[in-house]
């Protein structure tokens, strides 16, 4: 049972207020959550960060007179902690990468199902990432036209072999240890410890966060 000094407060920031409602009572009876805030708008959102302590905020990106991209970036600057779940219909380059690089540690479709969302949410507080699935081409993109304009590698930043960057791109482009197993002519084992050691020297816990981090810093 979780103990109420472990439970995380919540401030859902959206200006439908049927799907405001909605939210919070998705989210009223889940065991991590404490306190649950509400805004209809950047600005009072920005006043509940300052005067609660909030740790994790459900964030729409179509917010009248201030957006929520700016939004994020103005409440980072406020409460650096504190980490954002993108819920929105948006889903178009330019969107995704600014909430990425903005502070965003989850990007998620208003028509993700609502357990998945709790769940996201829930990892998101422990530190993780997640990134909808269909957002993922986008990523890769990014990835990829980064690197073009670039010509920069800073793996060697993390102490990372050539055969661990050859991983972490395809890492970024969501192959799974069997499909690059197959690509580098490799056992599946292999790839097991190269990606073990990939996740320790980025310190991240995952795969997704692996990725996030590769196109945040460059890596690859």
């Amino acid at each position: 049972m979780v103990t109420e000094t472990l439970k995380s407060n919540i401030l859902i920031v959206e200006d439908h207020e049927l799907t405001r409602f909605g939210l919070k009572t998705t989210f009223n009876d889940v065991d991590y959550v404490g306190g649950i805030y509400e805004a209809g708008s950047a600005e009072k959102a920005y006043e509940i960060v300052k005067n609660n302590k909030i740790d994790v905020i459900i964030m729409d990106l179509g917010l009248p007179e201030v957006d929520g991209i700016t939004a994020i970036k103005s409440i980072k600057e406020l409460k650096p902690d504190i980490k954002f779940v993108v819920l929105t219909s948006h889903n178009d380059r330019k969107d995704v990468l600014n909430s990425l690089r903005a502070g965003a540690s989850a990007y998620c479709s208003k028509e993700i199902n609502l357990q998945r969302l709790i769940e996201v949410v829930s990892s998101v507080i422990d530190g993780a990432s997640w990134f909808d699935p269909s957002i993922s081409n986008i990523v890769l993109g990014a990835v990829t036209t980064t690197q073009m304009n670039d010509g920069v590698s800073v793996g060697n930043k993390y102490n990372l072999t050539t055969r661990e960057q050859q991983i972490l791109k395809l890492i970024t482009e969501g192959c799974n240890n069997v499909e690059i197993a197959k690509q580098l002519f490799v056992s599946v084992n292999t790839t097991k410890v190269h990606v073990a050691s990939i996740l320790q020297k980025l310190e991240v816990d995952d795969r997704l966060q692996a990725a996030v981090k590769a196109l945040k810093e460059h890596i690859v």
